[in-house]
């Protein structure tokens, strides 16, 4: 499978948890070992071979726009939601027609990630449009920063996810990138909405599947998370 050529970057979020960093910036550039987390992300899809990224963007806007257009290794559109945060789902549906006809990443901005391996790689080898709605890039919840939850997702041997549920825990997090269609979210409510009911809808049809990296998974929500996230980072160096 041909890895897709154009992402859809979320970006648009308030960043409420990251507080006070996100005082007098968007999430999306804050920084974490001196680099702003976008570009973080942004370096990733490029590595892959992304050619253009759809980032949407809200909370201080203009300096975030102001910031990517300097990227020259990428082609950068910018989804306006500053009269209306559209959550996931939402920002997915509203950008639709920037995103083209075919499969592209979808990416949020608070993942940062030590690769051991080809997590992206991974992902866009499991993605088969004919059995899957979504194929989502997962991490172990040991060892992972900035993840105190239950867990997210069990996985067969086929890849094939199941959403937690009842259970008291299940091994893996989603950290924050899938492949999907663009046309994914078209038959969402108008306004904000998530696409967790939908991965939710997808799973029971059998169409959700997963990869687990193989990697340190860092979510960089909050300050804690960015301060883990920096010292992880610099012991690597």
């Amino acid at each position: 499978m041909t890895a897709p050529k154009t992402a859809m970057v979320l970006a648009a979020g308030l960043g409420t948890r990251m507080r006070p960093l996100t005082n007098d910036r968007p999430k999306a550039l804050v920084e974490v070992g001196g680099r702003a987390l976008i570009d973080h992300v942004l370096d990733r899809l490029v590595a892959v071979g992304v050619e253009t990224a759809v980032v949407n963007v809200h909370w201080f806007a203009d300096r975030l726009e102001q910031h990517l257009s300097k990227r020259g290794d990428i082609r950068i559109i910018i989804s306006n939601e500053r009269e209306a945060l559209l959550e996931t789902g939402g920002g997915l549906k509203k950008a639709k027609p920037l995103l083209g006809d075919d499969p592209v990443f979808v990416a949020n901005i608070d993942s940062v990630w030590i690769d051991r391996g080809d997590a992206l790689g991974d992902l866009v080898r499991l993605w088969n449009p004919q059995t899957m709605d979504a194929a989502l890039l997962l991490a172990r919840r040991e060892g992972s920063i900035g993840f105190e939850g239950h867990g997210d997702f069990s996985r067969d041997e086929a890849g094939q996810l199941a959403f937690r549920g009842d259970r008291p825990s299940v091994p893996f997090a989603y950290m924050g990138v899938h492949i999907t269609r663009p046309t994914y979210a078209d038959n969402g409510p108008d306004g904000a909405f998530s696409l967790s009911p939908l991965w939710r809808a997808s799973a029971q049809n059998g169409r959700l599947f997963g990869t687990v990296m193989d990697g340190d998974w860092m979510h960089v929500g909050d300050p804690q998370a960015r301060n883990e996230a920096e010292a992880k980072l610099a012991a690597q160096d």
